[in-house]
């Protein structure tokens, strides 16, 4: 065969027949074949009016929005389905994990925790290095909050039914005043908690990691001083629990460290059990007690073999 202009034009027109067949029709007859998710459901306009906010304002350069299988941090229960994004245009998988995955994002928080964390995210999270969006004003950060709290779709809005039934309960409590509003807090803790004494006695390297955790974590809604006038509070309804109303109520180490690791679901108050070991939790639920609280029972006798690192 003779290398003709022809046979050029033909061998030209067959390669890129194969490459067209390859890379556009072979993956759009596939990606045409995908059908809903057994959590998707259609996004609301308030929802879909968020989704163009947090395009517009590259949000999924540093968030991704899908769960792999090496993934063990929040959310990671699930693993992402291409039927979860059959309504998507363009599709948000994203790839830089700069910041948490979002891909089941909603209920993990109540609605104003959100409100807070996207006029400055350093009022919820004192280490982020997200940028703040106060910028938005008021009507677009809660068209980005109920996109956020869209994700996960069926699986998010289960969350969101369970923030908001806690949420009107707590408020509830909280409007009844400090005394009642701490019982409804320490009757919700096991009551195997509520007795527990922190078996890590109170030492000057433990109370310094205390310190160090609550500077990381809490004092953007607890405030400095543990008043709860954190740069968060004006946020958040309930307000943060100021910690110097404790003092003679019952408080023990167990219920500050299961409420430190579960956190109070309807407020704006997160767990930390996939954030912090546990003596941190023990260490920070310390640093509470004692320069707050002015009350703790750290290192009362509670039995077992001697820890071997521990004095």
């Amino acid at each position: 065969m003779k290398m003709t202009p022809a046979v050029i034009f033909a061998g030209s027109v067959l390669i890129l027949a194969a490459v067209v067949a390859v890379v556009v029709v072979l993956p759009y007859y596939h990606t045409n074949q995908t059908q809903p998710s057994e959590i998707f459901r259609p996004r609301t306009d308030a929802e879909a009016a968020g989704r163009q906010i947090y395009i517009e304002n590259g949000c999924v350069y540093c968030h991704s929005q899908s769960i792999r299988s090496i993934d063990w941090g929040l959310g990671a229960e699930r693993i992402a389905d291409a039927g979860d994004y059959v309504a998507d245009r363009p599709i948000l998988l994203g790839s830089q994990r700069t910041g948490p995955d979002l891909s089941q994002q909603g209920g993990e928080h109540p609605d104003d925790w959100h409100m807070a964390h996207f006029a400055n995210p350093r009022y919820t999270s004192p280490l982020s290095i997200m940028p703040a969006f106060a910028f938005l004003g008021e009507e677009k950060i809660q068209e980005l909050t109920a996109y956020v709290q869209s994700l996960g779709m069926k699986d998010a809005d289960r969350r969101m039914a369970r923030q908001n039934k806690w949420k009107e309960q707590a408020v509830a409590a909280y409007e009844k005043g400090p005394d009642k509003n701490v019982q409804w807090l320490h009757d919700h803790v096991p009551e195997t908690w509520r007795k527990m004494a922190n078996p890590y006695p109170t030492t000057e390297g433990g109370l310094a990691r205390g310190h160090k955790i609550y500077q990381d974590f809490c004092m953007g809604c607890h405030g400095p001083i543990g008043d709860g006038m954190g740069p968060a509070q004006p946020y958040l309804y309930p307000p943060p629990l100021n910690f110097t109303v404790l003092k003679d109520r019952g408080i023990t180490g167990g219920i500050l460290y299961y409420q430190i690791m579960n956190g109070i679901t309807g407020t704006a108050m997160p767990y930390f059990k996939k954030h912090l070991e546990s003596e941190k939790i023990w260490d920070v639920g310390n640093y509470v007690a004692e320069y707050f609280i002015n009350q703790s029972d750290a290192g009362e006798d509670i039995g077992g073999i001697d820890v071997s690192y521990e004095p």
